[in-house]
C-alpha cells in the first residue's frame, strides 16, 4: 500500500491533484486544506496517502497534516460513509473545529456540508465521539496567499466542488472576501462559516 508520496505538483483542481513521482503521475484526491496548502504547479509537495482498494478500483487520497489523514480514516469507518462523503466532510470544516465539535456533540455543524444529513450528522458524532485523535502542532496551520485575481474564482470553484449552489456560493464568497482575510485558506474558512451561519 501508498503512505507516502513525494514529488512536484503537475497538475491542480479543487479536490484533485496530479503528483509528479519520479516521472509517474498519481492522481491523488483531497480536502480543500490540503488543496490549499499544497501551492501552485510545478512545486514540491510530501502528502500522508490513504490507499483505498474497492472491487477493481484503487484511489489514492492525500492529505497534509497527520490530523487530516487520522479523521478521514476514522469517517470512512463510519456506517454510510465513504471516501467521497468524509473529503466532503473535511473540506467542509476544518479539522481542529471537527473534532471540536464533534466532542461537543455539535452535529448541526455537519449537517450542513453538501451531502451530509441529519441522520449521517449523528451517526458519525455517535460513532466517533471517543475515538477522535489529538490535534498535533503540526496541524496549526498558517493561511496560504495566492493573487487577488484568482482567489475570488478558486474560493467559488471550490464551494461548487462541495455542493453548494451557485447563487449561494457566490454570496458566501463575496461576504468572507469583504470580511479582509487573507489567503485562499483563510477565505474559504469564512466562506464556509457564512453558509453555515
Amino acid at each position: 500500500m501508498i503512505a507516502h508520496l513525494r514529488g512536484r505538483l503537475a497538475e491542480k483542481e479543487p479536490g484533485r491533484l496530479i503528483l509528479d513521482v519520479g516521472g509517474v503521475g498519481y492522481e491523488v484526491h483531497v480536502p480543500l486544506p490540503t488543496f490549499a496548502e499544497v501551492g501552485e504547479p510545478g512545486a514540491n509537495v510530501s502528502l500522508r496517502i490513504h490507499t483505498h482498494v474497492r472491487d477493481d478500483t484503487l484511489a489514492l487520497f492525500g492529505f497534509a497534516s497527520r490530523l487530516e489523514l487520522d479523521l478521514f480514516e476514522r469517517l470512512i469507518g463510519v456506517n454510510g460513509v465513504g471516501p467521497k462523503l468524509a473529503l466532503a466532510v473535511l473540506s467542509g470544516i476544518e479539522p481542529r473545529d471537527l473534532v471540536q465539535a464533534l466532542r461537543r456533540g455539535e452535529h448541526a455543524r455537519l449537517h450542513v456540508i453538501p451531502g451530509v444529513g441529519r441522520k449521517t450528522a449523528e451517526r458519525i458524532g455517535l460513532e466517533l465521539k471517543d475515538k477522535l485523535p489529538a490535534p498535533g502542532p503540526e496541524d496549526a496551520g498558517e493561511p496560504r496567499t495566492g493573487t487577488d485575481a484568482n482567489l475570488r474564482a478558486d474560493v467559488l470553484s471550490a464551494l461548487l466542488n462541495l455542493g453548494y449552489q451557485r447563487a449561494v456560493a457566490e454570496r458566501a464568497a463575496e461576504a468572507a472576501l469583504r470580511g479582509g482575510h487573507a489567503g485562499f485558506e483563510a477565505i474559504l474558512r469564512a466562506a464556509l462559516r457564512e453558509l453555515a451561519g
